[in-house]
């Protein structure tokens, strides 16, 4: 049996992981090329596959927040999060370890920094660990108040 503040843990998880994906996703959807630009940084991939994963991501994002904010398949968005969270910690660690000068791209703009400016890979890696962390309770726990899988599997 779950302790009643499960539902509102729940629920303050999935909004709060609704938010970052919103945030992220709203910030890079007006700028395609910019989100492409920030993914080629990267230099992980051959630059047409960042071109295309750079346009798709935002509506990826924007997509796994709405679900998360309907609460609905909310452990399969949890899931996908967490994959994708993975991926950008991976991602930024090896900027990191490569001593790339990028900025992360996380919520828009991103590419190589101007002269004089500092990454901030370790905060980045931090903040995105959180989320991960968002994720997997959400993975563990999905069920919150005011969600529609509450609704559908009544």
């Amino acid at each position: 049996m779950q302790d009643r503040a499960g539902p509102w843990a729940g629920l303050a998880a999935r909004l709060g992981l609704a938010a970052v994906w919103l945030y992220a996703g709203g910030a890079k959807v007006g700028d395609l090329a910019g989100s492409a630009r920030a993914v080629n940084a990267y230099q992980l991939l051959p630059f047409d596959v960042a071109q295309v994963i750079g346009a798709m991501l935002p509506f990826v994002e924007v997509a796994v927040g709405l679900l998360l904010l309907a609460g609905l398949a909310t452990r399969v968005s949890a899931g996908f999060s967490a994959l994708l969270l993975m991926v950008f910690i991976a991602g930024i660690a090896s900027a990191w370890a490569r001593g790339l000068q990028i900025d992360c791209g996380c919520f828009g703009s991103g590419g190589q920094l101007a002269a004089g400016e500092s990454p901030t890979y370790g905060w980045e890696i931090a903040r995105d660990v959180g989320f991960l962390l968002l994720a997997g309770y959400l993975i563990v726990r999905p069920d919150s108040r005011f969600s529609v899988d509450r609704y559908l599997t009544r």
